[in-house]
């Protein structure tokens, strides 16, 4: 059994899955979509958020 990692910013699927038994710490997630980072951990199928994006500057 494997589960989808959406991101934490928009909420889009990742192309990344996770299975029961993977384990990550402080693995840096890429949203190709928002083109977000952000740290994550991951144990027993639950993803927890380490460090969100800081508010980028808006270019003009």
């Amino acid at each position: 059994m494997s589960e989808w990692i959406y991101c934490s910013v928009c909420g889009n699927k990742i192309r990344d899955r996770i299975r029961k038994d993977t384990v990550l710490k402080n693995d840096p997630l890429y949203c190709p979509k928002c083109k977000g980072e952000t740290l994550i951990e991951v144990n027993n199928l639950k993803v927890t958020v380490i460090k969100k994006p800081d508010a980028r500057t808006q270019s003009r």
